[in-house]
């Protein structure tokens, strides 16, 4: 390599995609729990004891025409009289829903009543029309698990704004090399005189290596992490590998990496050759 000559290693798709899928990930985990904590809960709370409401009708009716005689206009009477129970705090329920609630029309329909006997029928009906969940929670959600929404809403948005910090500020940089030094991802520039220690410990094994200077361009260490920028593909060139071997071949200072470990040979006597 001539001195006008560089490597660069901007970032890597793998880690492009990677950082995306966890922006994706933990955003919409946010978008689901923001829902819940909003609207979603509440509107499960009021499904629930709408539901209830039918129950309550389908018995009430039930226990009035045990003989047979209940009149249309006496259950009319009687259902636009009762109200949908919403019992505890109304920060449980929805904002748009009006309190106190009326039974729906068609709890007032002796017929329908009559002759669709079960609430489950009717309730059915109901939900379809509405656009409603026909199949309720088991149990009504409490302030604490609305609170817990958020808090998981919160987090994860967090992570999600996080990410996106990452992702944005990664892939405006990079990190390259030519005759004179090394430039780091901030864009500051070490020439090779300056570096002092190159750490390949862990080159081998996860892609990090870091290098430690001192001098005129001040003191620090860059880290260098082959599997964010350049890469070590061979369809590519393997950027990240030709970055360091040139860092390798200019640096003056301690390179530290693992020796590799000789196997003792036993000799004809049973002993070790390196005694």
């Amino acid at each position: 390599m001539s001195d006008s000559e560089s490597i660069v290693c901007r970032p890597t798709r793998w880690f492009l995609f990677r950082a995306l899928v966890m922006l994706l990930m933990f955003g919409v985990f946010a978008v689901l729990f923001f829902k819940d904590g909003s609207t979603g809960y509440r509107k499960a709370n009021e499904v629930f004891y709408l539901r209830k409401a039918f129950d309550r009708a389908a018995s009430e009716f039930e226990k009035m025409n045990a003989s047979g005689s209940l009149t249309p206009q006496r259950w009319k009477n009687h259902a636009s009289s009762q109200q949908v129970e919403f019992p505890g705090d109304p920060g449980l329920f929805p904002a748009s829903l009006k309190q106190p609630m009326p039974w729906p029309e068609i709890l007032q329909d002796h017929e329908q009543m009559k002759n669709l006997q079960t609430a489950k029928k009717l309730w059915l009906e109901y939900s379809k029309i509405h656009g409603l969940n026909a199949k309720t929670v088991e149990h009504p959600y409490d302030a604490s698990k609305i609170a817990g929404q958020w808090g998981a809403f919160w987090f994860c948005a967090s992570l999600t704004a996080a990410a996106a910090f990452i992702l944005l500020r990664t892939m405006r940089r990079s990190i390259s090399v030519d005759g004179e030094g090394i430039t780091n991802q901030q864009g500051r520039k070490i020439p090779y005189g300056d570096l002092k220690t190159l750490d390949l410990r862990k080159w081998e094994t996860k892609g990090l290596a870091f290098l430690d200077y001192e001098g005129a361009s001040g003191k620090g260490r860059i880290r260098i992490d082959g599997l964010t920028y350049g890469g070590f593909k061979e369809e590519d060139g393997q950027p990240a590998e030709r970055l360091m071997k040139l860092v390798r071949s200019r640096i003056s200072g301690e390179i530290l990496e693992y020796a590799p470990i000789l196997e003792q040979i036993p000799s004809a006597e049973g002993k070790s050759t390196d005694e």
